[in-house]
């Protein structure tokens, strides 16, 4: 059967970004045969606060993080869109604009897959994507225990454990893949700044460098 080539979109508020970001795209690129993973820093996400660092500073610090991997890229284009970053929104924009025979991964974790069910229209991002779950669990009974049930029929419905079926179809599929877990968050990374800790090996240096050198709200 033909093989797509294939792309992973890596979305957050990356506030800031961090080797746990760097890590899981580099382990999942290499899993799962990508061509390239894609970087889109979310300006407005509709499921936090919006974050105190700008999005302008927060995207300069993700380019700045992947400038040197040739397999990563930056995405800017919810940036430049304005209201609510939806996920839904920015898989549509990148469909239209890969076409039909490029197979689109989303990195999602755990935490996030049980709050599926409150995105926007969520029920529909299958027809857009892969969601490739980070995860200790392989299989769907076990990631399916203690989700609400909406979830745990879409779970099943689309659940496989064959990275080839993301290169034979461009999207429709959920996976799971265990890798290195990286106990690192940016919120601890922030906790850490504020109270004159340090956090070198959490995030690379010139993010470091950076957040100093514009005084970001972190400090």
């Amino acid at each position: 059967m033909k093989k797509y080539p294939a792309i992973g979109i890596l979305g957050g508020t990356f506030n800031p970004i961090h080797f746990g970001h760097l890590r899981m795209a580099e382990e999942l690129a290499e899993i799962l045969h990508l061509n390239e993973v894609r970087f889109i820093p979310s300006a407005n996400p509709p499921h936090k606060p919006a974050p105190a660092v700008s999005a302008e500073h927060r995207a300069a610090m993700v380019q700045l993080a992947i400038a040197n991997n040739p397999t990563f890229k930056f995405d800017g284009r919810e940036l430049a869109r304005t209201g609510a970053s939806y996920t839904f929104d920015t898989l549509s924009s990148l469909r239209e604009e890969l076409g039909a025979h490029t197979s689109i991964t989303l990195f999602m974790g755990n935490d996030a897959f049980t709050k599926l069910n409150t995105w926007h229209r969520w029920q529909e991002l299958l027809n857009l994507c892969h969601i490739c779950l980070v995860a200790r669990a392989h299989t769907a009974s076990e990631k399916s225990e203690g989700l609400p049930k909406a979830l745990e029929s879409y779970l099943q419905a689309h659940y496989t454990e064959n990275s080839e079926d993301l290169l034979e179809q461009a999207y429709g599929c959920i996976i799971m893949q265990k890798m290195t877990r990286l106990d690192i968050s940016s919120t601890a990374i922030r906790h850490a700044l504020r109270g004159k800790h340090s956090v070198r090996y959490l995030l690379p240096d010139e993010i470091l460098s950076y957040i100093h050198q514009h005084q970001l709200d972190y400090l």
